[in-house]
């Protein structure tokens, strides 16, 4: 059974920092590019970051320089360490697994003071 399991999230005051994660199953995960996605209420889902099987990032460009997509190959984990949030990062974050396209269940991110 796949399984995409995010976790991580919370509320966090406008400038702190939170780290997700996404734990994948082992039968996908290596080969497997990750993306992480959000999606704010009343908005559709955006893409926000992606890591290849060989570690190459990219990033939307409203979180460039603030975000930070990575893999821990051993332990079947893709993170994202996230700094100097701001409320309009407010949203559900999920993982996805592109080949196959399978979703984790999405956590909540809120930054408010």
């Amino acid at each position: 059974q796949v399984q995409l399991v995010e976790s991580g999230g919370g509320l966090v005051q406008p400038g702190g920092s939170l780290r997700l994660s996404c734990a994948v199953s082992g039968s996908i995960f290596s080969r497997n590019h990750i993306a992480w996605y959000r999606q704010a209420p009343g908005k559709q889902r955006e893409w926000v970051a992606q890591i290849t099987t060989g570690g190459t990032t990219t990033y939307v460009d409203a979180v460039k320089g603030r975000f930070t997509i990575s893999r821990d190959n051993a332990k079947n984990v893709v993170y994202l360490q996230m700094h100097s949030l701001k409320p309009e990062d407010t949203a559900v974050y999920y993982c996805h697994a592109i080949l196959g396209n399978y979703w984790g269940q999405g956590t909540q991110v809120t930054v408010s003071s």
